[in-house]
């Protein structure tokens, strides 16, 4: 199929999409993305299927990605003849008759779960009661957002390729083939993309090494193993617009003038698995992947490698080692992938946002993707807001964006005290209330002795024991730890002890000296990037709350009352109302006492699982700290 044929799917595909809402037969969206999943959208799907068949309704039910945010799922839409799509949150299973009775029956919008609508009002938009629905984009979670990569996320249907052809897709990729490599490499260094995996390194300087190599075959590597615990970016981005990833290996490929192309991803994500295979299948059927492309000289085909969850292979060159068959460990470098890198060819590894990112940028002009983000860290970046903040999801922002913005405007705030973000995951850094303020890019968050990474971003508040996330996050490097190199293998092994130990009220400040001399000797000395990032929690954690530590070791407790050996929990008489709550919790049995009355803690029979605590609305459990004498 030529670019000619192409020009012409795309006008009906997006004639078709124009006339969506006219269309005769209603239409569902289910957000069906993992988070979607795991929040119950499969049986809010059956209870449409069940309703529609009751009825003999006739409608089209369509599966969606995550639109974004997360704390409002599972997200259902209806999209009636003639009208716009409205949108209903936290939608489960016994939520949809009374939905789809008002749609269906009564010809109203129901007040009942509702969320908001897309495109345009035109004053008629209305709900049963007479209220206005407000526009689903201007929910206070998604209003400061900036969507470029996430556009499409939520709002097409990811198995339909019509759908993103209608959405202007595979146009960057067309540009790209009337252009020349190097047109298209100075079009990339004029937009300032800097690579979404972590590093932040120039994308266009990394492409331009791989060009300039002399040889027969080059690759080209989608990396979407994800590994830091509460990232889930890259995962959402396939899930919602596989398309997107695809079409700017597309145009990567091109550039660097690679044949072969990878997906590298984690077999525990096999939705976006399944989204990827059925994109690059249609993919194929118009031309789009094999020989000579759209008639052009341009070959180049794509595999999927499923990797088996090691977080070292999102290290470059155990990725590398992984595809060819080897053992996930890294090796020494120079020579650096770009010049030796898959079967010893040139190879270039992208991040899955770096590549969805390609085809806005080919498509819109490098200085209208330049106009956002700082002068050193152009555009925008997603991150998965998550942790203690009231709105949590998948954002979007403009890079240089304050860590407050994002915290307050975009994710509610903290039900307690704010304290602490963690950016960057496991290799990333903790940051205290006195970094509101920094802006988020590459270098203020280097400045300050995190980094940006994949886009993680965990907020905690005072109930989090900062010792004991840092105990955690090493504990996580530790046993992701390939173990090739001393330092890493072992220094990461004592730290976690060390932390252990100073939460468990065992600790001396000799301990804490070691903790930084050990930290700095990881950084230092393992042999790759990861290791040398291992320690950013712990040491981060130091440097801005010591005086936790101090509390840890100096007075044995632990000031958030959260380290199971330094505090021991009870309930409240005056202020426990006796609902039970706690009772149905409790793993060991450990609360009694009959409803409406003030219950009991039996503390010899109490794990310290925290789960009473976390579900009292009362405040009426109550963590003691233990003072462990010296």
């Amino acid at each position: 199929m030529k670019t000619a044929a192409i020009d012409g799917r795309r006008r009906q595909a997006q004639a078709k999409w124009s006339a969506l809402s006219e269309s005769p037969i209603p239409f569902i969206y289910i957000g069906a993305g993992s988070c979607g999943l795991a929040a119950g959208a499969a049986d809010t799907q059956g209870a449409v299927e069940e309703y529609l068949g009751q009825h003999k309704i006739e409608a089209r039910i369509v599966p969606v990605g995550c639109i974004g945010p997360c704390y409002l799922e599972p997200l259902m839409d209806i999209q009636m003849p003639g009208r716009p799509r409205i949108s209903y949150s936290n939608v489960a299973a016994k939520d949809v008759e009374p939905i789809l009775k008002g749609f269906f029956e009564a010809g109203q919008i129901p007040k009942y779960h509702l969320a908001g609508h897309f495109g345009e009002d035109d004053g008629r938009l209305k709900t049963e009661d007479g209220s206005d629905i407000p526009r689903f984009f201007d929910l206070p979670m998604l209003k400061p957002q900036v969507r470029i990569v996430l556009r499409n996320c939520g709002i097409i249907d990811p198995d339909d390729l019509d759908q993103y052809l209608a959405r202007d897709g595979y146009l960057g990729f067309e540009k790209a083939l009337s252009m020349t490599w190097q047109e298209v490499l100075d079009t990339v260094k004029r937009s300032g993309l800097r690579g979404r995996g972590g590093a932040g390194f120039p994308t266009w300087r990394k492409w331009a090494t791989c060009r300039d190599q002399q040889s027969d075959e080059r690759n080209l590597i989608c990396n979407a193993d994800e590994g830091d615990p509460g990232a889930f970016m890259n995962r959402s981005l396939i899930e919602g617009d596989p398309h997107a990833v695809l079409e700017g290996m597309l145009i990567a490929a091109y550039t660097i003038g690679a044949s072969h192309g990878y997906v590298y991803i984690r077999a525990e994500y096999p939705l976006a698995i399944k989204r990827l295979r059925k994109a690059m299948a249609q993919m194929r059927e118009v031309g789009f992947l094999g020989e000579n492309i759209l008639g052009s000289d341009f070959s180049f085909d794509i595999k999927i490698k499923e990797g088996a969850g090691a977080f070292v292979c999102g290290e470059e060159t155990a990725l590398i080692a992984s595809i060819e068959g080897k053992r996930g460990m890294p090796r020494t470098r120079p020579p650096y992938p770009a010049i030796s890198g898959l079967r010893g060819r040139p190879t270039i590894i992208n991040n899955t946002e770096t590549l969805g990112t390609l085809p806005n940028i080919l498509r819109n002009g490098a200085e209208w993707y330049a106009g956002y983000g700082t002068e050193t860290s152009k555009g925008t970046k997603t991150f998965s807001l998550v942790g203690k903040v009231r709105r949590t999801g998948l954002i979007e922002v403009p890079l240089g964006t304050t860590l407050r913005e994002v915290v307050y405007d975009i994710g509610g705030g903290t039900q307690k005290p704010f304290k602490a973000v963690q950016s960057g995951g496991p290799s990333g850094g903790c940051l205290s209330e006195e970094f509101l303020d920094l802006p988020i890019d590459y270098e203020h968050l280097a400045e300050a002795g995190a980094i940006m990474g994949s886009g993680g971003l965990i907020v905690v508040d005072s109930n989090t024991c900062i010792v004991d996330m840092a105990k955690y996050f090493m504990t996580f490097t530790q046993r992701e730890s390939c173990g090739k190199c001393v330092p890493c293998r072992v220094g990461t092994r004592h730290m976690v002890e060390i932390l252990e130990r100073v939460c468990d009220g065992k600790a001396d400040f000799s301990d804490l000296d070691k903790l930084e001399k050990l930290g700095r000797t990881v950084k230092n000395g393992s042999l790759c990037g990861l290791g040398a990032t291992a320690p950013n929690p712990a040491l981060s954690a130091l440097k801005y709350f010591r005086p936790e530590f101090i509390s840890h070791v100096k007075d044995r407790r632990c000031p958030a009352v959260t380290c199971k050996n330094l505090v021991v929990y009870r309930v409240v008489p005056g202020k426990c109302t006796g609902c039970g709550s706690c009772v149905k919790v409790c793993p060991t049995g450990a609360i009694t006492g009959p409803r409406s009355e003030p219950h009991n803690l039996d503390p010899s029979k109490c794990i310290k699982c925290r789960s009473c605590y976390e579900v009292c609305r009362f405040d009426a459990i109550a963590g003691d700290a233990i003072v462990i004498e010296s």
